[in-house]
């Protein structure tokens, strides 16, 4: 299938594709690598998380991994992160929401496609109402590519936190839809949040200094709520913590 451009009148050819749209493996792991020999976080655990997430990948257990949005960097910090840690062994086989503005460049949009991007058509952009039917569909395929076997990485504030990095903005159910789309499809994913943090004066959409990270990799959380709203709330609360550990740790 031919690369659709991604626009959101052209929504239902964009999720057609990435419905399917599998990376080179061997070309994301160098991707990753080269982005972990540029930012280097610095990575520390919640107890025995370090454990339970090594066991979990290879068996090949689903996640949704929730983090924290403060810097464009981030996506970048996060796949280094995953060369430095158990999730090396899911590169290229992990889906990232990903807005679709970086999508329109082609270099860009090659970029996000190597780390395995799905674009979301955000309603601070195009408004509510106009972003409902995408956005439906945009959770349907993220489910169905959990059911395969994918993993699906998400910054669940949706935007980047401009104003004070420690606290999280408010959680929509967005990850939570996600989540219960795959359930009832008869894959329960795990949670896994994982908190990032570039020091006090590192946030925004232009921080100086973003390749010295902190991150926290909280533990994994199996066992997760019925309801969208009330899966919301419990990444809220999960990813709180993590965000807690990777400013304590900074």
């Amino acid at each position: 299938m031919d690369k659709p451009e991604v626009t959101l009148e052209n929504y239902e050819a964009v999720y057609a594709y990435y419905r399917d749209h599998q990376q080179n493996r061997m070309l994301a792991k160098l991707a990753y690598a080269s982005l972990y020999a540029k930012y280097r976080p610095r990575v520390v655990y919640a107890n025995d998380a370090k454990a339970q997430l090594a066991g979990l990948v290879k068996s090949g257990r689903v996640l949704i991994v929730a983090t924290n949005h403060i810097t464009h960097s981030d996506q970048y910090t996060l796949a280094a992160t995953a060369w430095n840690t158990p999730l090396r062994r899911a590169i290229g086989r992990t889906r990232v929401l990903a807005k679709d503005e970086l999508f329109v460049d082609p270099d860009l949009h090659k970029k996000v496609d190597m780390m395995g991007g799905i674009p979301v058509f955000r309603s601070k952009n195009y408004g509510l109402r106009a972003v409902a039917d995408a956005g439906r569909l945009m959770m349907d395929i993220s489910a169905e590519r959990l059911c395969r076997g994918d993993n699906l990485a998400i910054f669940p504030e949706g935007t980047c936190n401009e104003d004070d990095p420690t606290r999280l903005q408010h959680i929509n159910s967005g990850i939570g839809h996600i989540a219960k789309r795959a359930a009832d499809r008869g894959v329960s994913p795990v949670l896994l949040s994982i908190g990032l943090s570039y020091g006090p004066d590192a946030h925004g959409p232009d921080p100086e200094n973003v390749k010295s990270a902190s991150v926290f990799v909280g533990e994994p959380l199996f066992d997760l709520p019925a309801k969208p709203m009330d899966i919301a709330h419990v990444v809220q609360k999960e990813l709180q913590i993590a965000v807690d550990g990777a400013v304590a740790a900074y």
